[in-house]
């Protein structure tokens, strides 16, 4: 398993983050190995469920949120795109919080897929036009990283973005 998806996801949990779900990414196998490995204890510390694409996602966390719960969605950046009329019709209008766990596919600098390039490079921008706040993670203080994110939800109680360039 990969130590900086455990320290992040362990993070996340020791906060009362326990209900996960999103479409994979590559750039996240870390996070949804760590997901599946806990589903599979005798008592897991959380609930994963995988959903088909990112705007359903973003619909199922809502639900967790209005039963109590703390919801995590993880999905890459080409999913974005899908979550728009989620986020400026129901999240942000209705104040529903949460961490949205973003693998940033085509950063400037990373050699990546082709189709990745043109919202790898807005995908900041995409985000900010909306209103949707975002930290940008740290592979080395993952601990960090997330606790800037939880503040950043307490601050705004609204979905804010944790940004993920390289695979953990």
């Amino acid at each position: 398993m990969n130590n900086v998806a455990e320290r992040f996801l362990t993070t996340l949990l020791d906060h009362g983050y326990r209900s996960y779900t999103g479409v994979p990414c590559s750039l996240l196998k870390g996070a949804f190995r760590f997901l599946e490995d806990e589903m599979l204890q005798e008592a897991p510390r959380l609930r994963y469920v995988s959903s088909v694409r990112e705007d359903s996602a973003l619909g199922l966390a809502a639900g967790m949120y209005l039963g109590g719960e703390k919801p995590v969605v993880l999905m890459q950046n080409s999913g974005v795109g899908y979550c728009l009329n989620v986020l400026t019709s129901m999240l942000l209008i209705y104040d529903i919080p949460m961490v949205m766990v973003i693998s940033w596919r085509g950063a400037e600098g990373m050699n990546d897929a082709v189709e990745h390039d043109i919202i790898g490079a807005r995908l900041l921008d995409v985000l900010g036009s909306i209103g949707v706040a975002h930290v940008l993670f740290d592979p080395q203080a993952p601990e960090a990283s997330v606790e800037a994110c939880l503040r950043k939800v307490e601050e705004v109680n609204q979905p804010v973005a944790l940004i993920i360039r390289e695979a953990v």
